[in-house]
């Protein structure tokens, strides 16, 4: 069975910086890719980014683009989400996706808090 788990969310300063890690479990072929998600209170979950196992291309959305950077780990289905010059927006819980044959697995969670 798919197990999706992430970690690495915290409080941290507005201006600092954060990385979340994400590990796949319970398949042997490669994702077709993985992203970040997020949801703030109030708001509606929104795609913050996403890398694609052909190529390696990424795309991140416009409030996170120049501050975060997603990549692929060692293996294939670990990711990261380096989080810089966070702001108080940027407070959410974030949810790490892997799609497999065009099926999505979420994860749990991690909660990410900025402070002013």
């Amino acid at each position: 069975q798919v197990q999706v788990v992430e970690s690495g969310g915290g409080l941290v300063q507005s201006g600092g910086s954060l990385t979340l890690s994400c590990a796949v479990s319970g398949f042997t072929g490669r994702s077709n890719s993985m992203s970040w998600y997020r949801q703030a209170p109030g708001k509606e979950r929104e795609l913050v980014a996403t890398v694609y196992t052909g190529g390696g291309s990424t795309k991140y959305s416009e409030s996170v683009k120049g501050r975060f950077t997603i990549s692929r780990g060692d293996t294939l289905n670990t990711a990261t989400l380096q989080m810089n010059t966070l702001r108080p927006e940027d407070t959410a819980v974030y949810y790490c996706t892997v799609d497999i044959w065009g099926n999505d697995y979420w994860g749990q969670g991690t909660q990410v808090s900025v402070s002013s």
